[in-house]
């Protein structure tokens, strides 16, 4: 293209306005359209000045095949794009035509040398100096100590009542006093293997800093396989002694913790690479390693707080006032204070309490009720969510009060299974002495029943699994195919379709897709050999099943979690085609859901920590080295204390077990191992099933985007109508409630709309600092309240603390009484 569109009417000038000296006002407008802030916005100007007319037309029409169903993009340049691309009218008034490529210049300079995205350049960097170390020993030396600690408390109590679980950000904020000690060690270079290395390679870096995040990123977490070892060895469950084999247990665990990393390497140009996959979760992290290192003393609207400063202010409040409703009182945290009218009303409970639906105005005054984040989230994706929840509602309710499924015997809103007397659901009543399904048991005993909200749930996930590959193929397939077409394709993409920070990293080696398909070969031997040597009963093949079934989502749920900040996870649809496949055998089907679930679930998280590495240009070569080593430590670590804690806490799991390690967790995996493995999803979903009709949500699921999609562009609110994100907020049912989404939508909206559009320089500064500030001193005064409060058994008895547990709320009173006969639905010999 030689020329641009409209050339005969009206002839575009080379020279920018900036060059012009336009007023004020235009400089504020372009400002506000494309959301940056003034430094951004001048070497934008700087840059723009070096683009020709080619050039802009170019980077224009990208932006309107790219970004056109991109939620995150800014909706006034791709409006200002579709107009100079499609308006005929426009060619009739050069100076507004002028005016509107000045503009559109700016954006496509800002493409060019930085994210079209906000959110991206409120923290990340557009520049990069090659000679910051990341490869040093302080960055092992620390990031191996961190690892290790994380590992060995999460897995230690991860099976006490209540647990505790600490998280990366913990890591990230210990990482700095460990690394300002190590810098009072000698600075002497040594040279290991033709390495030149120092105790002391000078200030700590962040890069440094990241990659000890990163380390704690993938090692905090214990491996999946370690609740399939509890329900095999215990007695109370499965009983097979020789689960506690550390052979068996260190293959299975080694095999599901590497194979989705070397699933993660194969999709980087899906999820990595491109620009439109920000990873809005990466976003608060690399907002706390600023503050921490990069700090440059700038006004934002009128505020000139430093970063760090910003942080511990925040820091410090969030964690004085966290004591109040974590510990205090709890009323600040469960509001339910509808209820407390009448508390044994049924109806009153069940509709607005905490514990039902929580449809109430004020619910909490607690930030960690909320189960999204609504600073770093997207708000159309916090509003996605929220109707989500919303439009769910009124069908529990229905559901609750026809009594459908016999569901009104039940409370309305609980994520156990139950039988026909209302209690819970006798697993052992099911299994003979094999652990294999017993028919004749089976009949002799009950069906399996589900509350109104659990039951809806599975339909929900039906529907949102379809939903999401429908929703890929029409708003992502470009980006999809692009992705495929340069996997197979040795021509390099030009310079105008590289993100800058593609461009950055092309300084440092690449990591080639060999070496991470070579993880991913790794995994899958290891995990069948883990399986197929032991007497699991299981199948080696289980593991090659699982990875297919990952493989079909992992990229359409990569892209919708790059974006969107939510993930759609495969537990569900892994237990129904585990269950479905080995009917009858529980271990079959936890191994199928163990690979199936986690495979697309790391990948996902692994891809993430890509994009984190990527974001702050640390050498690829060294992230995948520090990533595999701090998995492979981690394991270990967490394989031993799971040994330690099967042989050594006496009472294990056991409801009086006096250090409360009842394993609550462990519970709920054997019942679902059963239900599904042994029991089967045929007798709930299958033909006959309780709940057959569920099953209506594949195809319900797979139709819902298309309207949306072609309806879109006529009317102008289902353009941000996201279904999988819709969806997903109809999951947070049993055992959450709309009172943990609602207080997300006000707070969201003030801070990423509000905030961002007329203050955006202080929301560029402020808003993950915030957040991730909020974050850090949750999870850290809780270990502190743990530790040093509730370890010891001290409480606080008062009228604060137990309100909100006391009537039909907290007791989840069902809204029918038991039959006379004492049972409801078929009795004993009256199904099958």
């Amino acid at each position: 293209m030689t020329e641009p569109h409209f050339l005969e009417k009206a002839q575009l000038s080379s020279v920018s306005f900036f060059e012009k000296a336009p007023d004020l006002v235009d400089v504020d407008v372009i400002a506000a359209d494309i959301q940056a802030v003034p430094e951004d916005l001048l070497e934008a100007a700087e840059h723009a000045r070096t683009m020709n007319v080619t050039d802009v037309e170019a980077i224009i029409h990208r932006i309107v095949d790219e970004h056109s169903d991109d939620p995150n993009f800014p909706a006034a340049v791709l409006a200002a794009a579709n107009r100079y691309l499609f308006d005929e009218d426009l060619k009739e008034h050069p100076a507004e035509y002028q005016r509107l490529y000045d503009e559109l210049k700016i954006e496509a300079a800002m493409i060019m040398i930085n994210s079209p995205y906000s959110e991206v350049r409120a923290v990340v960097d557009n520049h990069d100096d090659t000679r910051v170390p990341a490869n040093t020993f302080r960055t092992w030396v620390i990031g191996t100590i961190l690892v290790a600690a994380g590992a060995f408390l999460n897995q230690f109590f991860s099976i006490r009542q209540p647990n505790i679980l600490v998280g990366p950000n913990v890591a990230q904020i210990l990482a700095v006093p460990l690394a300002k000690l190590m810098e009072l060690l000698p600075d002497t270079e040594f040279v290991t293997f033709g390495y030149v290395w120092s105790l002391n390679p000078g200030p700590f870096n962040p890069k440094e800093h990241m990659l000890i995040t990163i380390m704690a990123n993938v090692g905090f977490g214990s491996p999946y396989t370690n609740d399939i070892v509890w329900v095999q060895y215990l007695p109370l469950y499965f009983n097979q002694s020789w689960a506690l084999s550390f052979g068996y247990q260190i293959l299975v665990g080694l095999s599901t913790n590497l194979i989705g990393y070397g699933l993660a390497g194969l999709t980087r140009r899906f999820l990595v690479y491109p620009a439109h996959a920000i990873w809005p979760q990466n976003l608060a992290i690399i907002a706390l390693n600023r503050a921490f290192h990069s700090d440059k003393a700038t006004t934002a609207n009128g505020w000139s707080v430093s970063r760090l400063r910003w942080f511990l202010y925040c820091f410090c409040a969030m964690f004085v006032y966290f004591w109040f409703p974590d510990f205090i009182c709890a009323s600040l945290s469960y509001f339910n204070w509808i209820t407390w009218i009448d508390p044994t009303n049924v109806s009153l409970a069940a509709i607005t309490g905490t514990f039902g639906l929580g449809l109430n105005p004020i619910p909490t005054f607690d930030w960690n009720m909320m189960i999204i984040d609504p600073l770093i989230s997207p708000f159309f994706t916090t509003f996605n969510f929220f109707l989500g929840t919303l439009f769910t509602l009124p069908m529990i309710a229905a559901l609750w009060y026809t009594n459908s499924w016999q569901s009104g015997y039940l409370p309305i809103n609980s994520n156990l299974v139950f039988d026909n007397t209302a209690n819970l659901y006798s697993v052992v009543d099911v299994v003979g002495s094999d652990t294999l399904f017993n028919q004749t048991m089976y009949e002799n005993y009950s069906p399996a029943y589900l509350s109104a909200s659990n039951a809806l749930l599975y339909g929900v996930f039906f529907a949102l699994y379809t939903a999401t590959l429908s929703h890929a193929f029409l708003y992502h397939r470009r980006e999809i195919v692009h992705g495929f077409r340069s996997m197979l394709s040795w021509k390099k993409t030009s310079d105008i379709h590289k993100d800058v920070h593609v461009r950055l990293m092309e300084s440092y080696k690449e990591v080639p897709e060999w070496q991470y398909f070579m993880v991913l070969v790794f995994a899958i031997i290891v995990g069948a050999v883990g399986v197929g040597i032991y007497p699991t009963n299981t199948s080696p093949a289980v593991v090659l099943y699982g990875v297919f079934l990952a493989v079909i989502f992992v990229i359409p749920i990569g892209i919708i979690a790059s974006t969107t900040n939510v993930l759609v996870t495969l537990n569900v649809i892994a237990e129904l085609f585990g269950g479905l496949w080995f009917p009858g055998n529980a271990t079959a089907m936890n191994y199928f859901k163990a690979y199936g679930f986690v495979t697309a679930y790391q990948t996902i998280g692994w891809a993430s920590d890509l994009k984190l590495a990527h974001y702050m240009h640390i050498p690829p070569q060294l992230t995948f080295t520090t990533q595999i080593y701090a998995t492979v430590i981690s394991t270990f670590v967490c394989t031993a204390i799971l040994n330690f804690q099967m042989t050594k806490i006496p009472g294990v799991c056991t409801p009086d077990q006096i250090n409360h390690f009842t394993c609550p967790d462990v519970n709920t995996f054997f019942t679902a191992s059963v239900l599904w493995g042994t029991l089967g999803p045929k007798r709930m979903f299958g033909a006959g099933g309780i709940y057959n009709v569920l099953l209506w949500g594949f195809l319900i699921g797979a139709v819902l985007p298309f309207p949306v999609y072609f309806l879109r562009k006529k009317i102008k609110a289902l353009e941000y109508l996201h279904f999988p994100v819709l969806l997903s907020g109809g999951l947070i049912w049993a055992p959450y409630s709309l009172a943990h989404i609602w207080p997300a939508v006000p707070i969201g909206y003030l801070f990423n709309v509000f905030i961002k559009r007329r203050y955006v320089a202080w929301w560029s500064k402020y808003n993950y600092v915030t957040t991730t500030a909020f974050s850090a001193a949750i999870a850290i005064c809780g270990i502190v309240i743990f530790f040093g409060i509730e370890w010891p058994g001290v409480e606080i008895d008062w009228r604060g603390n137990t309100r909100p547990f006391e009537g039909c709320d907290a007791m989840q009173c069902p809204r029918l009484p038991l039959p006379d006969q004492g049972f409801f639905g078929p009795g004993p010999g009256e199904f099958h």
